[in-house]
């Protein structure tokens, strides 16, 4: 997604950025990831086209802005939607990847995206996540070639990151209200709110959406804490171990079972797991027709 126009002949000058994001503290829908950029020499100009920081404006003026910016040659974007079942995936895998992580690499494959299509990239500004300073040098360091300047509040400072803080709310404002709920289930609705954790609206469609077997649909983050509340009530989900862990038994039991809390995720990892996520162990599918890990051919 993004401009999507043969490269302007402006690109070859001297260019700025700006890199902001919305859905960051949502519980439903993605996160989007939006950079504005567009020639040093037109910085004026784009502090004339009365762009702010997106949180400030109503709706129907974003939207207005977001075609405005569209429509404007002198101006490129880009963006990065980062689907709710990836940020949960990511922040509930066995090595996870935090929120903030996972933001900066967002941002910094915007840069890299912009470099590669061949926009002459010199500056760069972030609205921050995490420490500033930090963050700073990280991304100095990864585009040692670019000046990077990081700040809190930057969509509401740099013209050029308010143009994005635009571009990111509206894409994930329509995606949010063009979602495909996957799920088939009766009685669903799309009631829910701004997604925000303390909005009721979204508070009652996750209480009336919540399965006692698979949890949430796909548009819910399940590692958001929001959720876990919600999973008082569910069914107890049992896996049985495989024959190494049940050599490895102190019991000395035939058959160990494992029990998987909050809709398939547990925050102690228990040795059975640890076992079959390191490849040790084996299930019974392997066991029955003698198949074994081959590392040399």
């Amino acid at each position: 997604m993004g401009s999507e126009v043969a490269l302007p002949k402006w690109a070859s000058e001297p260019c700025i950025m700006g890199i902001d994001e919305a859905g960051r503290g949502p519980v439903l829908g993605p996160m989007v990831y939006g950079c504005l950029y567009c020639a040093v020499s037109y910085q004026k100009t784009l502090s004339s086209l009365n762009f702010a920081d997106s949180k400030t404006l109503k709706e129907e003026k974003r939207e207005e802005l977001f075609e405005n910016l569209k429509a404007e040659e002198s101006i490129g974007w880009e963006v990065d939607v980062i689907d709710p079942r990836e940020l949960s995936a990511k922040m509930l895998k066995k090595n996870k990847i935090n929120l903030n992580e996972i933001s900066h690499d967002s941002a910094m494959g915007l840069v890299k995206r912009v470099l590669n299509m061949g926009v002459l990239l010199t500056e760069v500004y972030v609205d921050t996540v995490g420490d500033p300073e930090k963050y700073q040098i990280k991304l100095s360091e990864r585009f040692p070639h670019i000046k990077f300047v990081v700040a809190k509040k930057a969509d509401s400072l740099y013209p050029v990151v308010s143009g994005a803080s635009i571009v990111a709310k509206v894409t994930r404002d329509r995606a949010v209200r063009d979602w495909v709920l996957d799920e088939t289930a009766e009685n669903m609705h799309r009631n829910f709110g701004s997604g925000y954790p303390a909005d009721p609206a979204t508070k009652s469609w996750l209480e009336h959406h919540k399965h006692h077997v698979f949890g949430f649909p796909t548009l819910v983050r399940f590692s958001w804490g929001t959720c876990t509340p919600y999973f008082k009530d569910i069914v107890e989900v049992l896996w049985e171990s495989d024959k190494t862990d049940e050599e490895g038994s102190s019991t000395g039991s035939s058959k160990r079972q494992l029990k998987l809390s909050s809709v398939g995720f547990t925050g102690v990892k228990r040795k059975s797991e640890e076992i079959e996520s390191s490849g040790k162990g084996r299930c019974k599918f392997f066991h029955a027709r003698k198949l074994e890990q081959v590392t040399h051919f």
